[in-house]
Order: structure tokens, then C-alpha cells, then sequence
């Protein structure tokens, strides 16, 4: 491994013994209850794998700063000069510190040396090698946590933002808050196994509103890419996932996305090209399907004198049927209760069902797929759906570990946020986003 020399005086002092104590405070209360509720800490029988909790100790933090030494030496090639290696050095020292607010001037002032301007700088401007980091990256989390049946997850979460300068900012949903709010959004890519998990990649969602090309003042302020074309948040996760069965680090068998339209045709090819995995997709309670596929057939027709072909369904027993309709009319006998997770409050358990049914597609019949619903106990429950490609012989006890697994993304955002200033940024450029929620990814892993 290559060592870093840092200056003197070393930054690490942030670490003395009243700080670690701080610094692990937030971890070691989720560590030290016999469960979360957050965070199932068990399973039902026969789960594929459980994922183990996230655990730290001060004697764990206590003993790291040389291995914080080394693990940033080895993306030493990702920058170009010295300089921004001193830099990223104090970004990751000043993310793992107590600091209470982690944005860029409060690092920049604690850490020996800092300079405000040069780390603003270091975030926004000066360039990194980013695929060749991720690579890296992905090499450290598939040597420590990689497993054959690993599971890849896909979700968004929300950073919000009071001005209308940084990029990608407009009124729109914002998970943590679950409404409409001025904020950011980034869809992001996790990664599970029996090991542990961790965040291993990100990108910035572009709404419409405000962020065209006819936007080109404020894009360029933002220095967004000239070439750089809005894409949904699907077709985000799609490209997220295209890349990393391409690039072949991490090892899984599992995909999971989670509100992302999963009926986008770019995510579901994407999930179709990864032969071999089965994938479990959100989809809303307004998607359309058939029970029975209905026939179609080419129907040949004359408009302003130009002879023309459409596909039409001919012998549908019944119009297609929103999931939700499909989910109402299921009887009792298709619901099967389960146990997904103990919490210190009791078990934590749903109603599952499963249906074969054909999505709808612009009128017409697309993928045969099962619909899986989970719904809520009460006499007012509520309901969740998601489609999955795997054959009909696939047990329900795998639809439901799956269903289950969404908490591990989650709490990489929880902890990424409340201890690892993932939200404090204060950045504004395209590039500057990329570079903090990176460098967090990577504190996470580290930890």
C-alpha cells in the first residue's frame, strides 16, 4: 500500500481520545441496542443471507489513523499534483472529525493548514480521475464485502437546498421529507452482502424544470457538461448498473431498485441484460397489466393515401387493470403473512401475495412477469408493489427476503448524513456534488 506524508502538524490530532468518543457517540448507540428500528436484526428462516449491522468501537477508532494513512494513499493516482492529495486527505479528516457542521469552511478551518479557498477549490474545480477511483473503490468493497450472492440496490435520496444556484436544484419530491421541496436529488447505487454494505456510486438527477439546454446560462454557471443530456432517475440507475456488470468488481446475484419508475423499458433492459440475477423493482400502484396475455394482431389500415400497420389487441377477456385493482380483488387465500425483521418492539411483519401477470405498454401486452404486493396489517393497510423476472418456480420466501433489503441503501444515506456531513456540502458545480457525495462514500467505507 502507498503511505501519504502528510505535513506537520499532523491533521490526525483530530483524533485525540475526547474527540473518538464524540466521533463514535452516534455509532455506538445504533451498536449497542440488540436491534434498531431501523435496521432488521433478524431474518426469516431460510433468507438467502442476513446483512450484518453496522458496529464500531472507540478502540476500533482509537487504532485507525494509520490505516486512514493508507486507504487515501491508494487513490493517490486518481489527482494529478500534491496539492489536492493534501486536500483529500483533509476533506475525509474533517468528514470522520466532530465537527458539528461539515461543509467546507468549518473543515478548512480545523484541520492544521487548511485553506478555505484551496479545499473549495480542490471539490469544484481541480479534476480527479473519477473512473479510475471508482475502480479502485470497487476493488477495496468487493475484496472486503464481496460474495456471489450479492445484491446491487437502487434508490434516490433528497438534500435539501434553500437558493435556486446549486445544480440540479428545483421544486421537487424530496424523500427525507416525503413532499414536494426545493432540494437536489441523487440517485445512488449500493452494495450488500453477508459482509456488510456500503454506497458505491452516485449520480445527480437534472429535472426539467430549469435544467435544459435552453437553460444554457445556468448550466454553464454550473459547469454542467456541454454534452450531458437530462435523463430520468431509471434511466440513471440503468446506466449505474450497465457499468458495473460491465466492469464485473462486485459480485452479486441480486438486484433491488426502489422508487424508481420500474416499468421505465431503459431499467428494465438494462435488469434483463444481467442473465442470471433476479431483480426486484418498484413499480406504482397506477401500472397496468392483463392477468391472461391477451393476442395481438397487425392491423393494416390507409391514411392520407399511405398504406400503414398497427399492432392491436384482439381478444382480451377484460381492458388491463391498474396493480392496485389487481391486488384488491386478490382473495384471502393468496395472502400469506411473514416475519421480515425483530425489532425491540416486536416482530415487524406483512401480508405478501404474488400474481403472473403481463404489463401494459402503450395499449399493448409487454413483459410476463409476477407482481409481488406487500401490504401493512390493520384495517387500513397499506400497500407496496414491485415486478420480478424470475421463473415461476421461484419461491415466495425470496420475494420477501428481497423485499426486505431496501434498509441496508437506506442507512448509508441515514449514516452518511447524520455522521459524515453527506448534506453539508455547499457546493454548487456539477463536478463539486460528484466530488463530495465520492469522498463520503468512501469515509463510509472506510469506517
Amino acid at each position: 500500500m502507498l503511505l501519504f506524508r502528510c505535513r506537520q502538524p499532523n491533521p490526525l490530532h483530530l483524533f485525540s481520545s475526547p474527540l473518538i468518543r464524540n466521533l463514535t457517540r452516534g455509532y455506538l448507540k445504533k451498536d449497542a441496542r440488540s436491534s434498531s428500528a431501523c435496521i432488521p436484526a433478524c431474518r426469516t428462516a431460510g433468507d438467502e443471507f442476513a446483512i450484518p449491522t453496522f458496529a464500531l468501537t472507540p478502540r476500533d477508532v482509537a487504532e485507525f489513523t494509520d490505516e486512514l494513512q493508507e486507504f487515501q494513499g491508494l487513490f493517490h493516482d486518481c489527482f494529478p499534483r500534491s496539492e489536492p492529495r493534501v486536500h483529500f486527505f483533509d476533506s475525509m479528516v474533517g468528514q470522520l472529525s466532530p465537527l458539528e457542521r461539515k461543509s467546507i469552511e468549518p473543515i478548512a478551518l480545523r484541520v492544521p493548514g487548511g485553506s478555505v479557498r484551496g479545499l473549495q477549490r480542490f471539490l469544484s474545480e481541480v479534476p480527479w480521475d473519477e473512473e479510475h477511483m471508482r475502480w479502485t473503490y470497487h476493488q477495496l468493497v468487493a475484496e472486503e464485502m464481496g460474495d456471489p450472492a450479492g445484491v446491487l440496490m437502487f434508490d434516490e435520496t433528497g438534500f435539501i437546498k434553500k437558493g435556486k444556484d446549486s445544480v440540479g436544484v428545483a421544486r421537487q419530491y424530496c424523500g427525507p421529507l416525503g413532499k414536494v421541496e426545493n432540494c437536489q436529488v441523487g440517485v445512488c447505487a449500493g452494495y450488500a452482502s453477508r459482509h456488510g454494505y456500503a454506497l458505491v456510486d452516485k449520480r445527480l438527477f437534472l429535472p426539467e424544470v430549469g435544467w435544459t439546454e435552453a437553460y444554457a446560462a445556468r448550466r454553464t454557471r454550473c459547469n454542467v457538461p456541454d454534452a450531458l443530456t437530462l435523463q430520468s432517475k431509471p434511466q440513471l440507475a440503468a446506466a449505474m448498473l450497465e457499468a458495473m456488470a460491465h466492469e464485473g468488481l462486485l459480485p452479486f446475484r441480486y438486484i433491488v431498485a426502489d422508487c424508481l419508475d420500474g416499468t421505465s423499458p431503459t431499467l428494465l433492459d438494462a435488469v434483463d441484460a444481467c442473465v442470471g440475477r433476479t431483480a426486484l423493482v418498484a413499480i406504482s400502484s397506477e401500472t397496468c397489466c392483463w392477468l391472461q396475455r391477451p393476442r395481438t394482431e397487425e392491423k393494416r389500415y390507409r391514411y392520407k393515401g399511405e398504406a400503414r400497420a398497427k399492432r392491436i389487441v384482439v381478444d382480451a377477456d377484460s381492458p388491463p387493470s391498474m396493480v392496485a385493482t389487481v391486488a384488491a380483488r386478490l382473495p384471502a387465500s393468496s395472502w400469506y403473512r411473514r416475519q421480515v425483521s425483530a425489532e425491540t418492539k416486536g416482530p415487524i411483519a406483512y401480508e405478501f401475495a404474488r400474481q403472473r401477470v403481463t404489463l401494459c405498454k402503450d395499449g399493448l401486452p409487454d413483459r410476463t412477469v409476477w407482481l409481488v404486493i406487500k401490504r401493512s396489517l390493520g384495517p387500513e393497510p397499506s400497500y407496496a408493489y414491485a415486478i420480478n423476472h424470475a421463473p415461476a418456480s421461484t419461491p415466495l420466501s425470496t420475494f420477501v427476503w428481497l423485499s426486505g433489503l431496501r434498509w441496508a441503501i437506506e442507512q448509508g444515506f441515514e449514516e452518511g448524513k447524520t455522521e459524515l456531513g453527506m448534506d453539508h456540502y455547499e457546493v454548487r458545480k456539477y463536478a463539486g456534488w460528484h466530488h463530495h457525495i465520492l469522498t463520503t462514500m468512501l469515509a463510509h467505507f472506510f469506517l
